[in-house]
């Protein structure tokens, strides 16, 4: 199977490359990212390691160089993004253009050179979204579910999937608190009360490998994460910072509470509206949200899972987050 990835040098492009380098069913792994520095760093990297892979230039505005970059894949996961909420304020248009119309890009690009399978990555911030990011990505959910009307029939299937916060990931709060620790300033906290699905890079990479694997088309696959309070990810954060540090010091727990950033912000997160239940089933551990219209396809086979019952938010998980399990998390953090 030969693998094309957007966005490769970001975090979860970096987790789905170590996760596919020790499959042996996986030949050829396709590094497209738009950075020519990370995407050199990421080649130094993996090149001895990997020899199957191949770092690419490219950027998802650019339809015609995705087609190359696609040409002869298996399948394609679409993780490039733009997601800096509070940058959307001054910078609109590039939101735009990279998370719909890069979506857009990378799936008629890889319907026109014949690949099999296309999985877009989206975030829970699409569901009722409020800010730019989560509208984009709900635009760019909307399209991936429904292209499959045209790229169905030629033998491309897309699918999605959705889920949370990836602790640790590059721009994180995680490294922004850490940062904060290092310099012996307060931690900036926008509100005590904000709750937050979490998720491991090791987990979101084995959850798109599998959606890829298990997808027929259509579907919005949705893990069943735990929650956690923003106020307790600080703790976790504060204790595993100390318990680590080599050099003496007096700790600093103070914090400082900066209100919700700029560009709109939930206090709570969503990984299911209050709709998407009427189609939604349980399938183990995860949810698959039906399309609610499939023209590409008369019959749909149905999880044999139950339909979930309501939606799924972050105020009001399965699961709560302990500091203790937030610590033993952050431990796989570099």
């Amino acid at each position: 199977m030969k693998v094309a990835i957007t966005g490769s040098t970001g975090s979860l492009g970096g987790a789905l490359i170590t996760a596919l380098a020790g499959r042996i069913d996986v030949t050829r792994i396709v590094a497209l990212s738009r950075d020519e520095v990370k995407s050199g760093d990421l080649a130094d990297r993996w090149d001895k390691l990997l020899p199957s892979i191949r770092c690419m230039l490219g950027d998802v505005r650019d339809q015609p160089r995705l087609e190359e970059v696609f040409r002869g894949c298996d399948a394609v996961i679409h993780a490039a993004a733009l997601k800096r909420i509070s940058h959307s304020v001054y910078s609109p248009g590039e939101m735009v253009k990279t998370n719909i119309q890069g979506t857009i890009n990378a799936i008629q690009a890889a319907a026109a050179v014949g690949v099999a399978r296309v999985l877009v990555v989206s975030s829970d911030k699409c569901a009722e979204p409020v800010n730019l990011y989560g509208v984009t990505k709900c635009a760019a959910e909307c399209y991936a579910v429904q292209s499959n009307s045209y790229t169905w029939p030629r033998g491309t299937r897309v699918g999605v999937v959705r889920y949370g916060n990836v602790l640790g990931s590059r721009g994180s709060v995680v490294g922004v608190w850490r940062e904060q620790l290092r310099r012996g300033l307060p931690l900036t906290i926008t509100d005590p009360a904000m709750t937050r699905f979490i998720i491991t890079l090791q987990q979101a990479a084995a959850f798109c490998l599998a959606a890829l694997e298990d997808m027929e088309g259509g579907e919005v696959f949705v893990p069943r994460l735990p929650a956690a309070r923003v106020a307790d990810l600080a703790d976790a954060v504060e204790n595993e910072w100390y318990a680590r540090r080599t050099t003496k010091g007096e700790p600093c727990w103070s914090r400082e509470i900066t209100g919700l950033r700029p560009g709109g912000e939930k206090l709570h997160e969503a990984l299911l509206t209050r709709e998407e239940p009427t189609r939604t089933w349980w399938d183990g551990g995860r949810m698959v949200i039906l399309p609610s219209h499939h023209s590409w396809r008369e019959d749909w086979t149905v999880p044999e899972g139950q339909q979930v019952a309501g939606p799924y938010t972050s105020d009001a998980p399965d699961r709560w987050l302990t500091v203790e399990e937030l610590i033993a998390m952050l431990k796989e953090v570099p």
